[in-house]
């Protein structure tokens, strides 16, 4: 039924115009525009992100969006030159070493947009 549909995943922000600036400079998206209902929107392959506008920042303490990569140290040094600030963990079972986990099946790299939001690039292994 919903298997071969086009996802929109929504992020709230709080402001707007500091969200578009980190998620089309920082980030790289393209923009698709803004939605008669407020909606901020990117493509992102077969899928869209939206930003929509909310009076308070949520408080979210799990990944939002990953983002599936090729490369992830490659990805983790470009973002981080575009002024990603990646975070680093030490829990079991989830420890960060240059910004990167590796978890299993894959390796990861954690970093907030600037309304709190937790984001991940990940590579398959």
């Amino acid at each position: 039924m919903l298997g071969g549909r086009r996802v929109t995943t929504m992020l709230p922000v709080v402001d707007m115009a500091r969200a578009r600036k980190f998620y089309e400079e920082g980030l790289g998206l393209k923009a698709e525009g803004l939605r008669p209902d407020g909606k901020f929107v990117y493509q992102c392959r077969d899928a869209l992100l939206a930003l929509f506008p909310r009076g308070s920042p949520t408080k979210a303490e799990h990944t939002a969006v990953s983002f599936e990569v090729d490369d992830v140290d490659a990805e983790v040094r470009e973002l981080t030159r575009r002024g990603v600030r990646f975070e680093d963990y030490d829990y079991p079972g989830l420890k960060t070493v240059n910004k990167v986990c590796v978890l299993g099946s894959e390796k990861a790299a954690w970093f907030k947009d600037p309304e709190g939001n937790i984001l991940c690039i990940h590579q398959p292994l």
